[in-house]
């Protein structure tokens, strides 16, 4: 996976697109396969199809060379697609489901908590951000960074870990990890700084900030969703790995406060 998305930030747009796309569906999907029970029937055929829409017009609206410099051209996707995300109250009008406010509830949740995130990553593939040997620069920065605090935080914390960081939630994460993959990351974003000198270090250090912060949310959020549910893992279809939801909880929490940070700054 990690391949496949490196290649498509080196060579084509639409690779990466397509990659967080199938993301996109397969994680709505697993969230509803969880979340289903006699009290939460979710109208799951709705959901994916509202979280196809919403990731498929962002990125249309981004790739299709509409005017860059036209910054609020980027919200006529969420302008178009409000009225969408009021349909479930209507449809939950006809199912004569128990639990009505949970179903719409559970409904439109994926969408925003999954979707959304996804397709602001492809806000921040654009062609005239800096780039370093064919790869856009912050984005892919974002992505190492995350990579680097993930894995340092987990390994560091397996074997050293002592102090609980949020015993109530994860029981597992120490702040040990925590700290050991927050000194990994600044090192990294260093690093980053001396190969792509057109991004200023307060850049990279500010985008750590942001992966330490709300990634470390992000991981927080998702064993909160886990731990409500009784589960160990969001799914099985990366073996030895969990689930999409797994694999990807850091991203969902600080994509897009890390898009936010990239438009004030870089557009």
């Amino acid at each position: 996976m990690v391949f496949i998305l490196l290649a498509g930030l080196y060579f084509n747009e639409w690779i990466f697109a397509g990659l967080f796309f199938l993301v996109t569906v397969l994680g709505i999907m697993e969230f509803y396969k969880i979340t289903s029970s006699e009290t939460c029937q979710p109208q799951s055929l709705f959901g994916v199809a509202a979280g196809a829409l919403l990731y498929i017009s962002i990125v249309m609206v981004h790739y299709l060379s509409l005017p860059s410099d036209n910054i609020e051209i980027i919200f006529l996707p969420f302008l178009l697609s409000i009225p969408i995300f009021f349909l479930p109250f209507i449809i939950e009008i006809y199912r004569k489901k128990p639990y009505p406010l949970t179903n719409i509830a559970f409904t439109i949740l994926p969408v925003f908590y999954i979707s959304l995130p996804l397709a602001l990553l492809n806000m921040m593939n654009d062609p005239e951000a800096v780039h370093f040997t064919g790869f856009p620069a912050f984005l892919t920065g974002y992505f190492i960074l995350t990579w680097c605090y993930d894995t340092g935080a987990y390994l560091y914390g397996k074997q050293f870990g002592r102090h609980k960081l949020f015993e109530r939630i994860s029981p597992k994460k120490t702040w040990e990890g925590t700290i050991a993959g927050s000194v990994i990351a600044l090192l990294i974003a260093t690093g980053l700084y001396f190969l792509v000198k057109d991004i200023h270090l307060v850049d990279w250090y500010a985008l750590t900030f942001l992966v330490l912060i709300f990634g470390t949310f992000g991981d927080l959020v998702e064993s909160l969703i886990k731990r409500s549910l009784s589960i160990k893992d969001s799914g099985s279809i990366l073996p030895g790995h969990g689930g999409i939801l797994d694999r990807f909880d850091t991203i969902f929490i600080s994509a897009p406060f890390v898009f936010l940070y990239f438009l004030i700054r870089f557009l």
